[in-house]
């Protein structure tokens, strides 16, 4: 059973892993350094812990009562449960927090990418998305679509960050994913075990996604919300490759797509092609 500890105030240090949720530079610092990750909302919680993420503890708006016996079924153990009233959760975190439950995990430790990459045949290729939302959004799309895992450069957003981990609605633990250590030389190891290395970009000069030759594996690379990939990336790839547009899109001034609508597009034609 899971220990409810009650607590009025959001000066209590036993919740120092709630500290201000908000402050992107802050959280990033302080989780790194305790080796956690949060969770939002009693779904996310119960997937989290499926996955063997294990518990530090929970914290529960009492509002939010109600869902206590899903989390004890789900959280084995004796973490504690802090239940506190929302406008302390609100005052701690800074923010209403409307889904009542937050969970502080620990990290567990990442696979090589060769681990990663040896049973999967679609991928999907992150480089250096520094939206956390976008890169939940896209774990999401490569879930629900049949992508088998995802690779991360080393500048690209933390999956396991909560705005990322909340947009992904839990996905981000229900997909492979590894982060490569090298940028330079990062595609050079998909290559060598087989993929075929493909560079999604709006160019009109690219192959149209639906008439290119996608082979027995792939790898689908999606560059950074501004800039899309840098130029080494896209010289690396096998092939440049480009979602159709409508031939009146660019009448509307539209002549791509946000990267999250990109990768739901191309990830359903990726594994929709075995």
């Amino acid at each position: 059973m899971l220990r409810t500890v009650p607590i009025d105030s959001a000066d209590d240090p036993r919740l120092a892993d709630y500290t201000r949720l908000t402050d992107v530079g802050l959280r990033t610092s302080l989780e790194a350094a305790h080796g956690l990750f949060m969770a939002e909302g009693t779904k996310v919680i119960v997937r989290a812990v499926a996955a063997g993420y294990p518990v530090r503890s929970i914290l529960l708006t009492r509002s939010r009562l109600v869902d206590l016996p899903a989390l004890e079924t789900a959280a084995a153990g004796d973490a504690p449960v802090y239940v506190v009233p929302d406008e302390v959760a609100e005052r701690l975190t800074g923010y209403w927090v409307h889904r009542g439950a937050l969970a502080s995990l620990g990290r567990t430790e990442l696979p090589a990418v060769s681990a990663v990459l040896r049973d999967a045949s679609r991928i999907v290729v992150l480089e250096d998305l520094v939206d956390h939302g976008n890169v939940g959004a896209i774990f999401r799309c490569a879930a629900a679509l049949g992508v088998d895992a995802v690779l991360l450069s080393p500048r690209c957003a933390d999956p396991l960050y909560r705005r990322s981990v909340k947009v992904s609605m839990g996905a981000v633990f229900a997909i492979p994913y590894a982060r490569m250590t090298e940028w330079f030389e990062g595609l050079a190891e998909l290559k060598r075990n087989g993929f075929k290395v493909l560079a999604l970009t709006p160019d009109e000069n690219a192959t149209p996604i639906t008439a290119a030759s996608i082979g027995a594996k792939a790898a689908l690379l999606l560059g950074t919300e501004g800039d899309g990939l840098s130029a080494r990336w896209r010289h690396e790839a096998d092939e440049a490759v480009r979602i159709p547009m409508h031939p009146v899109a660019r009448d509307k001034g539209v002549d791509s797509l946000n990267v999250v609508a990109a990768a739901a597009i191309a990830c359903h034609l990726l594994a929709s092609r075995d």
